[in-house]
């Protein structure tokens, strides 16, 4: 098959079904695997150039819908009738399902399913470590900083937040994502505060940007000095790669646990 990704998240999981020799052009924001990074590009994944696409004559492409804005993409598919599957996990279990969806359609039927068991095992694993947690912290998620937006309860990061033993100070919204306010966040006064600016570099964040904020001095993640800036990829894509993030977040929030956390990778 000659399969493209217009989408992060669809790029890991191909990678992970070890879809090395088929995938044959990616979108520009798949920086994941380093291995696959010399591949052609297709354009940002809310704005795809579907002549890039054609000319790569692709047997399947794997879009997404899990950003608003990539409708697009998908109308643009069927118009020019260019085989595809369409992905939109917007909660965790959804990730295994889409593992399995995109090994029905490029015929990586077993490894999907034993990529997918093994996801859902390790999270498992991760929940019942945090169990023992000896606090449920409060979490503040920032996807974006000016204008505020946030996961609401629709989201997979509110599902990472309770299996880590914690809970996402936002998850009252019934919305995937929430456009919020300094003052908002200040009333909900998270215990800690999780930067994942998506589409920014982690060297171009620095812990003032968030620290310096007047509003928010007396808020206890700042005075407890619990900012933390974590890998975008790690928390914004949801692909099996998340699975690290998620151990990661338990080891900050609760850092007796983190001896327990499993060893394992995918």
């Amino acid at each position: 098959m000659r399969i493209v990704s217009i989408c992060p998240s669809n790029t890991e999981i191909l990678y992970y079904l070890g879809l090395k020799e088929e995938v044959v052009g990616l979108d520009d924001h798949s920086d994941w695997p380093g291995e696959w990074q010399h591949l052609p590009r297709v354009g940002p994944d809310l704005t795809i150039d579907m002549e890039k696409v054609e000319a790569l004559k692709p047997d399947l492409v794997v879009a997404s819908l899990s950003v608003p804005g990539m409708e697009k993409n998908v109308e643009a598919l069927i118009a020019r009738r260019i085989p595809h599957i369409v992905l939109n996990p917007q909660r965790f279990p959804d990730i295994p399902r889409d593992i399995r969806l995109v090994g029905e359609a490029t015929g990586r039927h077993l490894e999907a399913e034993r990529l997918a068991n093994h996801f859902v095992e390790r999270s498992e694993t991760i929940r019942q470590t945090a169990l023992a947690a000896e606090t449920t912290p409060k979490l503040y998620w920032e996807w974006w900083p000016n204008p505020i937006y946030t996961p609401g309860r629709d989201n997979w990061l509110t599902d990472v937040s309770e299996i880590a033993g914690a809970m996402n100070v936002f998850a009252d919204f019934s919305v995937p994502n929430v456009k919020a306010t300094r003052e908002m966040v200040l009333e909900r006064n998270p215990d800690h505060i999780c930067v994942v600016w998506c589409g920014i570099e982690l060297r171009r964040i620095k812990p003032a940007m968030i620290t310096d904020r007047l509003e928010w001095q007396e808020m206890a993640a700042i005075r407890k000095k619990q900012v933390h800036l974590l890998e975008e990829g790690l928390y914004c894509r949801p692909s099996p790669r998340i699975l690290d993030g998620l151990e990661r977040l338990v080891s900050l929030i609760h850092p007796e646990l983190a001896e327990k956390l499993p060893a394992s990778r995918n």
